[in-house]
């Protein structure tokens, strides 16, 4: 069996929140998405009730789960990996909502975090993302400094518009961005420039970030090939996420169709993986 590259959309990334007030219910979602020939869904695994509805609603569809939670402390991690245990995930993504001053106090965390990760025998990865634990990339590679091999979901898009970062990246920068990617254990996509966390990846001069972050993943993709076993499946899951997000127009609504921009952005993946 070989290495997968397996492609997720985000539920989240399905609301419209548009001005006309008409959203879509998780069963359309469900069957847009498949119909698309997504592998996975990215969804919250918070709640035991909302879990059940929504393995209801993908049964028999073949699509496997990226299982979202937001844990404030070690014991707040107990219930996701129950409901993961119950209803099976591809992974946990664990957003660290929790924001320390010190990497010494967030050590202790993180060893919980991953201690029940290991006793229930559930993939955790912690996701780097804005407002959270992981916010500020000097700060991950810190903690990277004292817990080498914590497993992250990569999501690059939070470091890029928070350090506010230029598109033509040092040699530095993607130095340190290429030691996230080293411990990348799945990716989250979006495209981000210095000012915004979601561009649109379809405006031709959006393509200098675009460039960057397809030169990051490809990146990210054969370091994980390096590493991973030979039989392993890399999720990427399409964050294309809505307002505010989304970039919108004096209208209130987005400047350009998402989905349309998750199916290209799918492609794009797909291209680099073919490439590799």
């Amino acid at each position: 069996m070989m290495q997968k590259l397996l492609i997720f959309q985000s539920l989240w990334a399905m609301e419209r929140r548009h001005t006309d007030g008409y959203e879509r219910s998780l069963d359309e979602n469900i069957a847009t998405i498949v119909e698309a020939g997504f592998d996975g869904i990215s969804a919250h695994y918070t709640n035991r009730a909302d879990v059940i509805r929504l393995n209801d609603a993908i049964r028999g569809t073949g699509l496997k789960i990226e299982g979202v939670c937001f844990p404030r402390t070690v014991e707040d991690l107990r219930l996701p990996l129950a409901l993961a245990t119950e209803f099976p995930v591809s992974h946990i993504d664990l957003q660290p909502d929790i924001r320390l001053r010190r990497v010494e106090d967030c050590l202790p965390i993180l060893d919980g975090w991953m201690q029940l990760a290991e006793n229930a025998g559930v993939p955790v990865f912690i996701e780097t993302h804005r407002n959270r634990m992981t916010t500020d990339l000097f700060f991950t590679l810190d903690l990277l400094e004292k817990r080498p091999d914590l497993p992250l979901l990569a999501d690059l898009s939070h470091f890029t518009v928070a350090r506010e970062l230029a598109d033509l990246v040092d040699a530095e920068t993607h130095a340190m961005i290429h030691r996230i990617l080293s411990n990348a254990h799945a990716f989250h996509g979006r495209v981000a420039s210095c000012e915004q966390v979601q561009i649109e990846i379809s405006f031709p001069h959006h393509r200098p970030w675009v460039d960057l972050f397809l030169q990051w993943w490809d990146y990210g993709m054969r370091d994980w090939r390096s590493r991973a076993a030979s039989n392993a499946e890399l999720v990427f899951t399409c964050e294309l996420g809505p307002q505010p997000y989304a970039i919108t127009g004096r209208d209130g609504n987005d400047t350009t169709d998402r989905w349309a921009e998750a199916l290209l952005l799918r492609q794009m993946l797909r291209d680099l993986w073919a490439g590799i």
